[in-house]
């Protein structure tokens, strides 16, 4: 689970259940610690100062933990993708994007910087392999978890999808709590 780093005016009254309003006042008295964006009006605030103030005010941290897990699904069903989609955001501990090709994928890890991936083994443009090593080899994605589900493999080609950084495996077909599970737990060994 990421945890936000820099929230706005907004995002910092969401988690204190405050008026954005109150939260600029406090801001804007040094009441609540932060900055303003070079050559802009807006206004950002750090967790630790965001933290400090809730503390110092009394302000429960339940907001705090609304941190969500970003999940990339990567399969050509649409019809398991769907699934994933409906069952995922639904749960409200989850944002979900998806994929269906190796290639989309590869850019949307770049772009949505997801805490884990759940792969199908067999893409219609490359295998599962190939996106594992894209993965690990990108510093950046160093905490992104992947896991990968297909109907297809056997044991030793999941030996190959580990050694090219495949994290767990699940055979098709599945149970989706079970999966989500298995999410969870990946995203939290981190």
């Amino acid at each position: 689970m990421r945890q936000k780093a820099v929230f706005t005016t907004g995002e910092a009254a969401e988690v204190c259940n405050l008026s954005q309003q109150t939260i600029i006042r406090c801001f804007d008295s040094g009441q609540l610690g932060g900055f303003r964006v070079p050559g802009s009006r807006f206004r950002r605030i750090p967790r630790v100062e965001l933290v400090k103030f809730m503390k110092d005010n009394g302000i429960p941290m339940d907001g705090m933990e609304k941190n969500t897990i970003r999940v990339l699904v990567v399969d050509d069903d649409p019809a398991i993708v769907e699934l994933f989609v409906d069952v995922l955001q639904s749960d409200g501990r989850f944002e979900v994007a998806t994929a269906q090709t190796g290639y989309d994928a590869g850019v949307l890890t770049q772009q949505f910087r997801p805490d884990i991936v759940v792969l199908d083994y067999m893409l219609p443009d490359i295998n599962g392999n190939v996106v594992c090593r894209t993965i690990r080899n990108n510093p950046d994605l160093s905490s992104t978890r992947i896991l990968v589900i297909s109907g297809m493999v056997n044991p030793a080609e999941f030996e190959e999808l580990k050694k090219a950084g495949a994290d767990d495996f699940i055979k098709k077909p599945f149970n989706i709590e079970s999966v989500i599970e298995r999410i969870i737990k990946l995203v939290r060994s981190r």
